[in-house]
């Protein structure tokens, strides 16, 4: 699901962008995670960004962490932000429902996030479906901010537009297509870990879940063809209408094959690219230290001005 969803798209931004790529480790304390495991899969989510094609030559990766500015906003977006809203958040509202104990941070994370966009006025935003409603909620916060604080021939920040890829925007579960992709399903057949062996990966994807009948056709009633044709078409570069052409007459266990075969392939060069990276780790520290480089004037900016917009007395 990453990798589709998301390392594969910025792959296609970093050459016609300015692009700034955030590893959010603050978001992660909403769960309260381990030190250890927090630093661990910090470093790993870094690994894959860059082995998965994002060089560090043509954007810039950060630690949310080691930018100053993003709570100091994030705190007087919170100041304009409607309990009720936040509550109505789709991902606040799941993990609610689940009979879960809320903490602060998970409700307000979504502020934390918007903080994360309209520090650097971004123009757009890559995400996935599941979070274009969090984009939604930064344009609506920075509407509101230019509307109270600023003039209408001069506004401070900027409204961002979701940007959704129309292939593979949400991978589903192997096991379970009604639901997405996640690696903390508890379930470890219903995903593909970008780490899995050729066999491994091979073995889940004959297991995944398929529909009656045998056909190989996306339809609504097909969920789980039409998921991994989804992840065929987004590795393969074939359209999903090529794809069932060609697998015209053929049964499951072919396609599965098929799709196996196109995963091992895409994601043989990632993993040995993060391999090489995972012996390197000055030149990693160095990508972070050189990103928040980058980042930290430009938050420093548009905090000065927002600070100075809502009537706090500058240093």
């Amino acid at each position: 699901g990453h990798y589709i969803g998301a390392f594969s798209q910025w792959r296609k931004m970093i050459e016609d962008y300015d692009t700034l790529f955030m590893i959010v480790d603050l978001h992660a304390l909403t769960i309260t995670p381990e030190p250890s495991e927090l630093r661990a899969r910090t470093n790993e989510l870094l690994l894959w960004m860059i082995a998965s094609g994002l060089d560090p030559q043509k954007c810039k990766i950060f630690l949310q962490s080691h930018v100053i500015g993003h709570t100091e906003l994030s705190w007087v977006l919170t100041c304009l932000s409607p309990v009720g809203q936040l509550e109505r958040m789709t991902q606040y509202k799941d993990y609610i429902a689940k009979g879960r104990d809320a903490y602060g941070g998970l409700l307000c994370y979504p502020i934390l996030m918007a903080a994360d966009i309209l520090i650097y006025n971004a123009d757009c935003v890559p995400v996935g479906e599941d979070q274009k409603q969090h984009v939604e909620l930064a344009r609506d916060l920075a509407g509101k901010f230019n509307h109270i604080y600023c003039t209408p021939e001069n506004p401070m920040l900027k409204l961002p537009e979701p940007v959704i890829a129309k292939v593979g925007a949400r991978i589903k579960s192997l096991q379970d297509p009604e639901s997405k992709m996640s690696k903390s399903d508890s379930d470890q057949g219903g995903n593909i870990l970008l780490e899995d062996s050729p066999d491994v990966i091979r073995k889940k994807i004959m297991s995944a879940v398929t529909d009656s009948g045998s056909e190989v056709v996306a339809r609504e009633d097909k969920p789980g063809v039409t998921n991994l044709l989804t992840i065929m078409s987004a590795l393969s570069g074939k359209t999903i209408p090529e794809l069932e052409a060609e697998f015209v007459g053929k049964r499951y266990g072919d396609f599965k094959k098929a799709v196996a075969e196109v995963v091992v392939e895409a994601l043989k060069p990632a993993q040995e690219r993060y391999a090489e990276l995972k012996k390197d780790e000055s030149y990693l520290r160095k990508v972070l230290a050189d990103g928040a480089a980058y980042a930290q004037p430009r938050a420093n900016e548009t905090v000065r001005k927002v600070y100075e917009a809502v009537g706090l007395i500058g240093k």
